[in-house]
Order: structure tokens, then sequence, then C-alpha cells
């Protein structure tokens, strides 16, 4: 593979969608050539007013499944949601009221049908009328959620020219989509507006920041802020607060004070509601201690707290890393019986284990189960995935799989889309993992950072190391804050294109940006160091 040639910062600068529509040619090349870019990079999204709205324009395996043998045609996206509030529309001719129009903005942003959404909102302003605080709510909550925060901050701005004072609620919306999207820079520039304006953080202002400090790893700013909370007033010992450091110090590999902090709730008599008990749930199941998992869920369940999604996930995920595939599937069942609506990102584990096994059998019968419990849809995407992995070829390509799941009445989420990535990811099949960035750019839900994580492990896992830095230049010149995910996913594919010497730069590069290393990145670490010792020793005896 040739070198990379590093992006030029000082070029023009690009959107997210020409950076995949470019990598997206490139990797569809029929040779691996180095990838080289001249343009630069910045904050994905919609640069103007004008640019609002958009166009939605094994042995086993030999023979294909029988859900996996049609291949469907493809559909238009989503039919229209919100006849109820177009009913209530005033007729030709008829003024048009504040209310109407502050009413079908909601229905719109409830229904997905963003670009309408913002449409309904110019024609609102171009008569003359303000939307409402709620309405401006409604839509940078849901352009946030989506990852178009660079459109959320538009409204956000153009709130303040008509003179409306954004609330802390408003602030919190734009928060929450920036730091979903991994723009921590953004973030603190919009924290401290917050300042200067006089509005003071609540709670909600320290969960979402709490959610993101952990997610990313980032132990010191967590405990930064807690000390803020408490000072302020803020109950720290709480079960919210307490699930997510136990979260962070398991995702860090840190087993001894996950549990001593889980001792410190009990004796602290802090009741464990449905949140900490799927932490635990959740920490146990990490380091395989599934007998374990299975005494706190059925501890949960004795107290008369249900189990959600995320428990039952937990549980059969902590037996699918233990390779218990027969329990695992127990739990699946039981699920599917509790009338529980599968995650599909269960199905990932799932179908890869029994496929390992070579297991098709099994995978059939889940299939049936699903449809005899009339979950129809996430059949569907599970027929999908099975043919991903199985990789019989009825769905040759990414646009094919998004066709098959229109056609059968499923418009893909953003979470659908992150699972489908995941399956191409996994197999290594970068072109199309690229494609399905693509296709959910198409829909109007820009990639986040989980998603380009997904991309550089496709990368890594391809042995295209090149890529995967490539991406990762891609990720910081957009503003985007790389994660523990992000940097360990990058170490891991300089070793397996065996670059060791370049995965303690990664590794020093982590650490100064504050995310706390967990065990997985030092093992790496670990892993890059020993072998080129190992080398030089062989080398002279």
């Amino acid at each position: 593979m040739g070198s990379l040639v590093f992006i030029d910062l000082q070029a023009p600068q690009v959107s997210m969608g020409s950076f995949l529509q470019h990598l997206g040619a490139y990797c569809c090349g029929s040779s691996h050539k180095a990838l080289a870019y001249s343009g630069g990079f910045k904050h994905s999204g919609r640069s103007s007013m004008s640019a609002r709205t958009r166009n939605n324009n094994e042995n086993a395996a030999s023979s294909s499944p029988e859900f996996c043998t049609t291949r469907a045609p493809t559909t238009q996206s989503n039919s229209f949601h919100t006849a109820e509030a177009m009913n209530s529309f005033p007729k030709d001719g008829e003024e048009i009221s504040r209310e109407s129009y502050n009413n079908l903005v909601r229905s719109y942003c409830e229904a997905g049908e963003l670009d309408s959404s913002m449409r309904m909102v110019a024609l609102m302003e171009a008569s003359g009328k303000q939307p409402s605080n709620s309405s401006y709510n409604y839509l940078i909550g849901a352009l946030g959620s989506v990852g178009r925060t660079l459109e959320a901050d538009a409204i956000f701005q153009e709130m303040k020219l008509w003179g409306v004072q954004p609330s802390v609620t408003t602030y919190n919306l734009l928060l929450r989509g920036l730091l979903r999207k991994g723009l921590l820079q953004l973030a603190d520039c919009l924290l401290l507006e917050m300042q200067e304006r006089g509005i003071r953080r609540n709670w909600e202002t320290y969960k979402v920041l709490l959610e993101a400090y952990t997610h990313a790893g980032r132990l010191a700013d967590c405990w930064e802020l807690l000390v803020e909370m408490k000072k302020k007033g803020f109950k720290v010992k709480s079960s919210y607060v307490y699930s997510k450091l136990v979260g962070l110090y398991r995702d860090n590999g840190m087993w001894n004070k996950a549990m001593s902090l889980i001792r410190e709730i009990q004796e602290n008599g802090v009741l464990l509601d449905r949140r900490m008990y799927n932490c635990v749930i959740g920490t146990f199941g990490k380091f395989t201690m599934v007998d374990e998992a299975a005494e706190t869920f059925t501890k949960m369940r004795l107290e008369g707290i249900a189990p959600d999604v995320m428990a039952w996930n937990c549980l059969i995920r902590s037996y699918c890393k233990a390779g218990k595939l027969d329990k695992a599937l127990e739990y699946f069942t039981a699920m599917l019986e509790a009338g529980m609506y599968p995650d599909p990102k269960i199905f990932i584990d799932i179908i890869s284990g029994l496929g390992e096994q070579g297991q098709w059998d099994w995978i059939r019968k889940n299939f049936e189960n699903l449809k005899n419990k009339g979950f129809r849809k996430s059949g569907i995407l599970y027929a999908v995935l099975v043919d991903i992995y199985g990789q019989y070829g009825n769905f040759e390509s990414a646009d094919d799989c998004v066709a098959a799941m229109k056609a059968e009445g499923l418009q893909p989420s953003p979470s659908e889309f992150c699972v489908l990535a995941n399956a191409y990811a996994q197999q290594g099949m970068c072109e199309q993992t690229v494609r399905v960035l693509q296709l959910m750019e198409a829909e109007g839900i820009e990639p986040n950072l989980v998603m380009l994580n997904l991309l550089i492990n496709a990368f890594g896992i391809a042995g295209r190391y090149s890529e995967a830095l490539a991406v990762l230049e891609h990720i910081k010149a957009t503003g985007i804050s790389p994660d523990v995910v992000t940097y360990t996913t990058v170490m891991k594919a300089l070793i397996r294109g065996r670059k060791f010497d370049q995965v303690p730069g990664i590794y020093e590069e982590m650490e100064s940006n504050g995310c706390t290393p967990d065990r997985k990145a030092r093992q790496m670490l670990q892993t890059a160091l020993l072998i080129p010792e190992r080398r030089t020793w062989h080398a002279k005896y």
C-alpha cells in the first residue's frame, strides 16, 4: 500500500458528505492507492440558512437460509406522518395563524420530517410570524438528535436575532446535540455563552455533560464536574451519578474501583433502581462474570423492577461474550416472550457467535421465533444481518439491504444504520461501511463519532491502516473530539498493519486530549512496545 498523503488543513473546507463521497470513490477503486485529498474539513452540516432543506431524494453456510432468498425492490421513504396536523391547517384563502404554524412545525419534528419542519419555519418567518420558543426547542432538539448540529446552531442563532432569549432548556438541547456528535470544543463555547448571559446550569445540564464525559472516557473531566455539582448544591450521591461512575470505571477496566463503588452504594443506602441494576449487570458482564450478572438480574425481578431492553441486552451480551450461546438464546427467547421489542444491536452478538460455531439452524430458528412473536420489522433487519455475516450475496450491497428494509415498510433509524455499518465493519467490508454512512446522510442523518469509529474499525480489520489514520485526521479536522474508542481502534489498526512504532504516539495523543486509557488501550501499548524488542533480541541471538 502506498503512503498516506495527509490532509491540507489550509485548503478550502468541505463537508462530511464530500469526505464520504471521496472515500467511497477511493474504496471502490480497483487498487489500493494512497488516500490523497486536497481539501480541508470542517464541522459537518449546512453552511447557511438558505441551505436548510435537503434532497431526500462456514461449511454449513454454502447455501442461503430461506429467509434471505428474495431481494426486495427499492421503495420511496416514509409516507406522510402528519395528516392530523395538516387537516387542521387552514384552507386556501384563509389566513394561517401562528398557532397552526407552530403545531405543524412540532408535528413534523415528532414525525422526523425535519426538512418539512424547517420549510414551515421559513414560511412562517416570511409571513412575519415568529415561531414559539417551544417550536424552536423542538427543531433544535430534533436536528441535534440526528447530528445536524450546524443547522441546529443556525436555528439557535436566528432565534436570538429575532430577540428571543433562549432558555436553559434551549441551551441544553443544543448542548446535547453537540456532545452527542463529539463536538466538545463547540460545547465548551456554548457553556461559556451560558455563563456570560447569566444562565445557570441546571440538573439537566449536568446530566448531559456527565453522560458525554463518561461515554468519552474522560475521567478527569467527570471528577471536576462532580466537584462543581457538589459545590452548587446538587445531589451527587444519587443512583444516576453512581451508575455513570460505575460504568466509567467498568469501561476503563478499573474493576476494583467499580466494585468498590458498588459496595459504597449499598453502604450509603442508595436504592438500586432500574438504571443502577442495568449498570451492575453490565459491569459483571464486562468481566464475563455471568453467574453474578444472572443473580443480579433475578434479584432485580424479585424486587418488582421489570427489566427493560437494556437489562436484557446486558445479560444476553454477557453470555455471548463468555461463549455460552445456549444461555444467551434462552434469555433472548424469554425476552421475546416477555413482549420486549429486541434491540437490533444484540442481533450482531447472537448471529456472529452462532455463525462462528456453524450453528445456522439456530440462526434460522431465531428468525422464525421473531416472526411468530410478531416482531416482523426486527425479523427483516435480522435477515439482512444474517445475509451480511453469511456472505450469501442476496443483498449485494448496502443499497440492496436498505432497499429491502424499506420495501418491507422499515425506514432505517440511526440505530439501525449503525447496526448495518457495524456488521459490514466487522467483516472488514470497507466499501459497504462507507456506503452505509452515505445512505445515512442522504436520509438527513449526519454520521457521528460512533459511526466514524466503526469506519476506522472496518479499515483496521481489512489491514488498511492508512485509511484508518485518514479518518482520524478527518475527525479532528471537523472539530469532533476523538474518544477512547477512537484511539484504541486506531491503535488496533496500526498493530494489524504492523506499524508498531506509531502506536505510542497515538497513546500519548489520547492522554494529552483528556481521555483516560482503558485496559484495552494499555494492553495494546504493551504489545506494540514488546514486539519490536522481541525482534531485536531474536536478531542478536
